[in-house]
Formats: C-alpha cells, structure tokens, sequence
C-alpha cells in the first residue's frame, strides 16, 4: 500500500474511533475496567462515619484533632488487544470485512484506553504468533496500532486461539485488561488456556461475526472457499436437508461457544458486520 493511501486511511479510522472514544466510550471505558490498588492521595480532618482504621496518627498528634488518610484508585492500566489476522478475516457480506471491523474495534479500545492513560499493547495471531507491539502510552502508538491494523501481512492463513492465548500468558506478566477479537472459528482446543489466562489477566471476548455465517442465504447453488484452508465445495443453498443441517451445526456452535465463555468466567459479545458496534460495546461495559 504506498504511504499516501496508508496515512489517508489511518487518518480516517482516527476521526472516527477517536470521536466515539471521547464522546460515548471514555466514561463507559473508566467505570467498566479498573485499578488494581489504592494509592494514598492526602490527608483531611476527620468527619463522622470515616473507617477509623483510617486515621493517620502522626498528623492526629501534630494537629492535636483527628485526620485520616484519603486512598483513591490506581487508574493506570495495561491494556492488550489479541487480534485475529487468519484469513477468515477476509470475509463479509455486507457493509465491510470482518477484518476492517476488527480494526475500527481496535481502534476504539486503544483510543479509549490512551485517553485514560493506559499501556495498549497488541498480539497478531494467527495458527501461530504473527507479531508482538509491547505495551506502551501515546497517541503515536496508538497510530502505530491502527497502521500495523490496516497493513499487516500475516505469514500463516488458519486460527490457533491456544497459541495466541499461551503467549498471552507467558508474555504478558503484569495483570491487564486483554480483550480477545476474534471470529472463534478455529479447533476448540482452548478451554485451558482460556481459564488460565482469564485468572491472570481480565480478560474480555469481542465476536466478530458476519450475519450470513449465522442464516444461509438463498441463492442456488454456489461455490464456497474456506480462505483459511483452501478447501473449495459446491453446495445448493436452497437444498432443505442442507439448510437444516447448516441451522443444527450453527446452534451447536453458538451454545458451545456461550458455555465456554459463562463457565470460563468471560465478559464476551458478539459484534456484526452489518450493524453499528456502538451499542453491543455500551452494553458490555455496562454490564461488567
């Protein structure tokens, strides 16, 4: 992509999440993900109802009246996206890619955590780890997010979530807010690692899903790619015995998937191509 194409869109991606981030998401954003600790702020007299646990003894006796010590949250966080770059990515029947909303969600989330003061950092993965951009604060890295997000070359096309999620663990040892973007269609062979990682970190799954993965259109027969594989097949969409084999396979999927989230403890939501992620996002961050 040349330099002038590249900065036009970073630029664009910016105007847009930027402004959510500021307008709708930072106060969501704040109250949804949390310090880890207490740091001392100040000292003030004391008042009826303060926790007495509270009074800062030495100041009591120089002042000759109580005084207690005021704590207020450490708002300073690490923030780490996980990012789907397979070529499942390269997908969508409507408004835009799969992988286009993967990076306008990115870009929010980093905005978001920027305007808190907080580390972003980023994992591309694949079925195997594709690049690491360590945690740090600014808006140039964030541009340096959003640019790797609009031109990265991944090196491998299929989904190993166990990959992305071990690395996270190994990598990544300060506690942080990771959110996990991803379509999750890959081998379920990461209900551990999934675990593990939710209890070191708090970790939280954005969905990206195409509304035509979820209700078979129908148009005849046609020929379907799997873009991770290469696998190529022919199937007749208006075939009853095929569509409700298709609608079977889909529930599994989808109540699978939900289990694995509720028994694992994990905030998740699902985001689709075909409709604003304003609201979706609004409600996850409510709702923690």
């Amino acid at each position: 992509m040349e330099t002038a194409e590249l900065l036009k869109k970073v630029r664009k991606i910016e105007i847009k999440t930027r402004g959510l981030s500021s307008q709708i998401f930072s106060g969501e954003y704040h109250s949804a993900f949390k310090g880890r600790g207490m740091a001392f702020s100040e000292v003030r007299e004391y008042t009826p109802g303060d926790d007495i646990r509270t009074i800062d003894w030495n100041v009591t006796a120089r002042f000759n009246t109580p005084f207690v010590k005021v704590f207020e949250e450490e708002r300073e966080l690490s923030v780490v996206l996980i990012v789907d770059v397979s070529a499942s990515g390269a997908f969508g029947t409507n408004k835009q890619f799969k992988q286009e909303l993967i990076t306008e969600l990115c870009a929010v989330v980093a905005f978001s955590a920027s305007q808190n003061n907080d580390k972003i950092g980023v994992i591309f993965f694949s079925d195997k780890i594709e690049k690491f951009i360590p945690p740090k604060k600014g808006k140039s890295h964030v541009l340096r997010i959003i640019r790797e997000l609009i031109e990265f070359k991944p090196e491998h096309k299929k989904t190993n979530l166990e990959v992305a999620l071990k690395y996270l663990t190994n990598v990544i040892k300060k506690r942080s807010v990771v959110f996990l973007i991803s379509d999750f269609l890959a081998e379920p062979n990461y209900k551990d690692a999934l675990k593990i990682a939710n209890k070191k970190h708090d970790l939280v799954a954005l969905r990206v899903v195409d509304n035509t993965e979820l209700e078979l259109p129908k148009v005849g027969l046609v020929k379907l790619i799997d873009n991770e594989t290469g696998k190529t097949m022919w199937v007749d969409t208006s075939n009853q015995s095929f569509r409700k084999q298709f609608a079977v396979n889909r529930i599994k999927f989808e109540d699978s998937l939900k289990d694995l989230f509720n028994r694992s403890g994990i905030d998740a939501t699902n985001i689709y191509t075909h409709e604003s992620y304003i609201k979706p996002l609004m409600n996850l961050f409510k709702n923690r």
